[in-house]
């Protein structure tokens, strides 16, 4: 079935998950605030929303089976926006399942927080189907806003609102530059719309129009904060360690990975014939972000600032995905999603379970000796680890993510070879950090003075198995989730009739059908 955006009821047909989501968020809203605050209240509202979204999840892969598409309008129906969903509705049922045990430890009460993380990542899932740049920054505002609350959700900790505060502020920041890029780009092309951009660059040859140039700027740098790339990272660490521990590992996964989506769509449909002139800021932005990341987590001792810079570190890596522009380099992109967001949700899952009221047991040293009384939580911890490492067997689907974004990277039109021997090399510092955190666990011993760590609520032990088992056995088996990547690659198309497209436009669309998706034939500098 093919969607015509142009009629407002099949519009609505193809956004059916994202508004099914944000109806049923509306519903719980009214069940959150009909009872009065309490532990069981939150509970059954966490449980209805993950339940909400397990049903999201269906109804999107349905979508996908059927193979739904949609003539060109402001947003897309396509493979691209059906995978980044799924992930974002995992992300979100693994959250929630965290917040029911974190919350009744902490004292929070709300279960209005519940709903606020579906309200995100209805935002989130409109940001992965945006085609145009006034529905991108709808999806952002609508995500941000939600999660600015989050962020300070546990009102007992000072470290909790000033985190809130701070984030507010930059990404208030950051949406400033955002929208005053999106402010230019309209100027330069009289366009929203990601394909007539792209057909008016090349129809009024606006390559090097000054006004153009720098919106793609102010965009790249309103992308840069979102998800957190050097140096645009400044605000992570601080609200990664402030932030509750389950909305910490949302933000890491969830938000990021709807930020890396609307970019890579952005960047590849609406610029394509800028790539020589975008390229090279995105290559050391990438590198910058690679290489920052991993030094600076080396100095820290606290888990979630490890796991905040891992997450910049990360956050390069998936850059050269977008660097490379082509298809596979796009599939290599939503493989490396799906399994940094299983690592990461394990991980913080863990912090989760050997927490304390106030989250007092952050350092790295209360993980001394963890594999004598906490075996299980020991192996699944060092499992996460290895994976965001990218180590072979032990690391899972985590290695498989890392070599095929280095495939991607070697195989392109013009390959990245630097890039690819960086991407290596910070891999290499970053187990200096990662295997530190293995070794505190299994080779320290345990102080005899330290308190055991309380038994685990059983929804946070079912996100720490469940995702340890994803990333194990699809590192057995990783041909599922690779066939299904390849599937999920942007689709080019264009909002003009042929005969009035311009010729170098039909030779990157033409170009892209085959194997890339954004090229252009001039050599790119020294190599890169």
């Amino acid at each position: 079935m093919s969607f015509d955006l142009s009629l407002p009821a099949q519009l609505a047909g193809a956004l059916g998950p994202d508004l099914f989501l944000m109806g049923g968020a509306m519903l719980l809203l009214l069940w959150a605030g009909w009872r009065p605050e309490s532990d069981e209240h939150q509970v059954s509202v966490g449980i209805l929303g993950m339940a909400l979204c397990i049903f999201t999840m269906v109804l999107v892969g349905y979508y996908a089976r059927e193979g739904y598409t949609a003539t060109v309008g402001p947003i897309a129906v396509d493979n691209f926006r059906w995978a980044a969903d799924e992930i974002f509705l995992i992300a979100t049922v693994g959250t929630i399942a965290m917040s029911l045990d974190y919350n009744r430890r902490e004292g929070i009460m709300p279960g209005e927080s519940h709903v606020l993380l579906l309200l995100a990542t209805s935002g989130m899932m409109i940001l992965a189907a945006a085609r145009d740049l006034i529905i991108v920054f709808l999806g952002i505002e609508l995500m941000s806003i939600a999660v600015y609350v989050l962020v300070g959700m546990n009102r007992r900790r000072e470290r909790s609102a000033e985190g809130a505060i701070k984030y507010f502020l930059l990404g208030a920041f950051s949406t400033a530059f955002l929208l005053y890029g999106i402010a230019l780009v309209y100027g330069a092309t009289g366009e929203t719309n990601f394909a007539r951009i792209a057909a008016n660059i090349g129809k009024f040859q606006l390559e090097h129009n000054a006004l153009l140039l720098v919106g793609v700027a102010l965009l790249l740098v309103g992308f840069g904060f979102k998800v957190a790339a050097a140096p645009f990272h400044m605000w992570a660490p601080d609200v990664y360690e402030g932030a509750p521990t389950p909305i910490t590992a949302y933000m890491a996964a969830a938000v990021k990975a709807a930020a890396f989506a609307a970019f890579f769509r952005l960047w590849l449909e609406a610029f394509p014939s800028l790539l020589v002139t975008w390229h090279q800021s995105v290559w050391w932005l990438a590198a910058l972000t690679m290489i920052v990341g991993n030094v600076v987590a080396l100095a820290q001792r606290n888990i979630k600032r490890i796991l905040a810079y891992s997450s910049i570190a990360h956050a390069g890596y998936i850059l050269v995905a977008l660097v490379v522009g082509t298809k596979l380099g796009s599939s290599a992109f939503m493989f490396y999603l799906f399994a940094y967001t299983m690592a990461t949700l394990g991980a913080f899952a863990v912090i989760v379970a050997l927490g304390a009221r106030g989250e007092d047991r952050m350092s790295v040293e209360e993980y001394a000796g963890l594999w004598s009384v906490r075996p299980g939580l020991a192996g699944a911890m060092a499992v996460f680890m290895l994976a965001l490492l990218g180590f072979p067997i032990f690391g899972g689907i985590g290695f498989f993510a890392k070599w095929y974004v280095l495939q991607a990277a070697l195989q392109a039109p013009f390959p990245q070879t630097r890039l690819a021997v960086l991407l290596v090399l910070t891999s290499l510092v970053s187990a200096g950090y990662y295997l530190y955190v293995v070794m505190v666990m299994f080779m320290k011993p345990r102080d005899s003075a330290a308190s055991l760590p309380e038994r685990t609520g059983g929804w946070t032990r079912a996100v720490v198995w469940g995702s340890a088992a994803v990333i194990l056995i699809f590192g057995l088996f990783p041909d599922a989730i690779v066939s299904f990547t390849r599937r999920s690659v942007p689709t080019l198309t264009t909002d003009v009739p042929a005969r009035e497209a311009p010729t170098a436009l039909q030779r990157t669309t033409n170009a892209a059908k085959n194997e890339v998706v954004a090229l252009r034939p001039d050599p790119l500098p020294n190599g890169r």
